[in-house]
């Protein structure tokens, strides 16, 4: 019973139509592999230097995406579908693109946190418009980079460009709203 609730409400099935990350993966792979090999070729241990910064950057990282990815599973099987679609779905319209794209500007962190939270979303119904906005708000405002951005950049340029890219984001969600709306995540 909990096991049919919980894949009634994340979209899956235990017959999957196929793995997305399958084709990305073994991509990465062979990459990987052609990379290690051309540093191993190269002599000086280099490949083994390559392989160690690999592990470390995997420690450092790997708390924060397993978070991220608790929050995406808990936003999918805790928030209900019917609050999504009220206030971030295809209905909610312009509203739901002024929440997503305030949302994105306001997400900290890299890939890492966001795109596992925007897929946590669109599975639970949220629209393509809002994740589009919530996605090109966090890309372009990123109000957590900001003190970074003044202390190096200065403030004029940094006003600069948030003034040249505040609209982006919800003529985006607009724009994909329009056009994509059923588009079939």
């Amino acid at each position: 019973m909990l096991q049919e609730q919980i894949q009634a409400k994340t979209g899956q099935t235990s017959k999957r139509k196929g793995n997305q990350m399958l084709v990305p993966t073994i991509i990465m792979a062979v990459i990987a592999v052609i990379l290690v090999l051309i540093a191993y070729y190269k002599g000086d241990q280099m490949h083994l230097i390559g392989l160690r910064s690999a592990w470390k950057m995997t420690y450092q990282v790997l708390p924060l995406l397993m978070f991220a990815f608790i929050i995406a599973g808990m936003v999918q099987i805790l928030i209900p579908n019917e609050l999504i679609s009220k206030w971030i779905g295809n209905e909610a319209g312009i509203k739901g693109i002024l929440i997503g794209t305030i949302a994105g500007g306001l997400t900290p962190g890299g890939p890492y946190v966001a795109l596992p939270v925007i897929a946590g979303f669109l599975k639970s119904g949220a629209g393509i418009g809002t994740m589009v906005a919530y996605l090109t708000a966090w890309s372009l405002w990123a109000v957590a980079r900001l003190p970074m951005e003044f202390g190096i950049l200065g403030w004029k340029f940094t006003l600069i460009r948030l003034a040249s890219t505040f609209f982006f984001p919800p003529i985006a969600g607009l724009i994909a709203q329009t056009f994509f709306t059923n588009f079939n995540h």
